[in-house]
């Protein structure tokens, strides 16, 4: 496919998600399936036009005082990719499978160098959330929105159960891997905004258990939980096991994890990575409808982790469609299921116990506002100073508080401060 037929087929994609309201990898999977002549390449450039076309979605609507799908693409190429008018020109002129000429409106607005000066225009972000953002950020809320409107690089953690960072480094060499500046288990690889990701899970890395997807900040909140071997641990809402994973290789497998969740089906991956990574202290509580699978562990957790359902602000950069289908209600609703979570891990944790609070979220309703609400209900908890979490970085605490921001309530990891994605971690130790 020409650079320009990759074009109409992203204007198409957009065009079919604004239609039917669905997500962007549904939309993207249809289109190539419709379109079998279509390599793997021009689908990977495809889906990068897509996803940077929704990234900066506000600001180019605003650009070319359209949001529609050819509007918000065009807008994309002036603002994400930085082309000129000659080369937007070059690519919108009318031959076979390539967008239509500009029209003279569209080519005022490609010439116009005015940047929008509203905070969720210039932020890429919904208007609604505009005061929300302005209680945690104030008037950084404009940059930090365009540090999540930037694609992510791609991030893996080193199972040290298996192998040390640095024979991961050699065996990825050719990918240009690289540490990344905080976890001492993450490595990444830079994509450059048209290029596919390295296919990485068919890497004998992967497949041997050495390696796991893996963003710096996720890697981060498991560090900073501060598990320890042969300590009991609970892994509360453990999905697909991310965390789970991180927390055994922290306890070099000793010690004792129960993992759960309240979605089945969540959790159903979690047994194929567990066995591929040589984790050998997870037992696995499948939930079961009118059944409590961990009242056998009431007061008996030294840390109970709650990686807690959140409206996922803080990935934005890897998820750009969904900052435009999130909605106000779906906040609520996360609020209140945050705060049930919340309650049930008091009969699980110990007296010195401790609860770690996780969101990947950057919403003080999400953060904040659920840790003074808990401490309000159990007045038997108190707030462990991030400064005093953050010591599990060792030498690279002092730095990583620096970058990140601390609140009486525990500490914010984001893209524009600590260039992982958005997270939230706050630790309460029972008195």
């Amino acid at each position: 496919m020409t650079p320009a037929a990759r074009l109409s087929a992203a204007i198409d994609v957009l065009a079919d998600i604004a239609a039917r309201r669905r997500p962007a990898p549904d939309a993207l999977k249809d289109w190539g399936l419709a379109h079998r002549f279509a390599g793997s390449g021009d689908r990977a450039a495809i889906a990068g036009l897509v996803y940077d076309s929704l990234r900066r979605k506000a600001s180019a609507a605003h650009l070319m005082a359209d949001d529609a799908p050819r509007a918000v693409v065009l807008g994309m190429l002036r603002l994400a990719r930085g082309l000129d008018l000659a080369a937007i020109e070059t690519l919108f002129d009318g031959g076979r499978f390539s967008p239509a000429p500009l029209t003279p409106a569209e080519r005022a607005a490609l010439e116009d160098e005015t940047l929008a000066s509203a905070p969720h225009v210039a932020g890429d972000f919904p208007e609604w959330l505009d005061a929300s953002l302005a209680r945690v950020f104030g008037e950084e809320r404009a940059e930090e929105g365009r540090a999540l409107a930037d694609r992510a690089p791609l991030d893996l953690r080193v199972n040290t159960l298996k192998a040390s960072r640095d024979k991961v480094l050699a065996s990825l060499a050719h990918l240009g891997a690289e540490p990344t500046p905080w976890s001492p288990a993450g490595v990444r690889i830079f994509v450059a905004a048209d290029a596919k990701s390295p296919p990485v899970q068919s890497e004998p890395a992967f497949l041997k258990g050495l390696i796991e997807i893996q963003d710096e900040g996720s890697q981060l909140a498991a560090l900073l939980a501060g598990a320890k071997p042969g300590e009991q641990v609970i892994d509360l809402c453990a999905g697909g096991g991310g965390k789970t994973l991180a927390l055994a290789a922290a306890m070099e497998n000793h010690g004792q994890i129960f993992a759960t969740d309240l979605d089945i089906r969540r959790l159903a991956p979690i047994h194929a990575r567990l066995e591929r990574a040589g984790v050998r202290n997870v037992q696995v509580r499948t939930p079961r409808k009118g059944a409590d699978v961990l009242a056998d562990l009431s007061g008996r957790a030294d840390l109970v982790l709650i990686d807690a359902p959140c409206t996922g602000i803080g990935t934005w950069r890897r998820n750009p469609d969904a900052k435009w289908r999130v909605r106000p209600g779906a906040l609520a609703e996360r609020v209140t299921q945050q705060a049930t979570v919340l309650d049930r891990a008091v009969g699980l944790v110990k007296p010195g116990g401790r609860i770690v609070y996780v969101t990947c979220s950057l919403l003080a309703e999400e953060n904040a506002d659920q840790i003074s609400g808990f401490l309000a209900r159990h007045p038997g908890f108190a707030v462990v100073p991030p400064a005093d979490v953050a010591g599990a970085l060792g030498d690279r605490a002092e730095e990583f508080l620096a970058a990140s921001r601390q609140s009486a309530e525990g500490l914010l990891m984001t893209p524009r401060r600590t260039g992982t994605d958005g997270f939230f971690v706050a630790m309460l130790r029972r008195e």
